[in-house]
């Protein structure tokens, strides 16, 4: 069964705060594989915000 648009969202949020969180430590610790995996979150959060929205769209 597919997922609903309001469950893209919230995965989506939840990717970019766990990305945030992700690249904040690896800018701290100055790890920049980290980082660079923060940042990856974030964008992976920010595609299923969109996929999330488009759903919204085709309703």
């Amino acid at each position: 069964m597919p997922k609903k648009s309001s469950q893209d969202k919230a995965e989506g949020a939840m990717d970019k705060v766990k990305g945030r969180a992700k690249e904040s430590g690896g800018a701290l610790t100055g790890n920049k594989d980290k980082k660079a995996e923060g940042k990856a979150d974030q964008d992976k959060g920010t595609l299923k915000e969109k996929k999330g929205a488009a759903k919204d769209l085709l309703k």
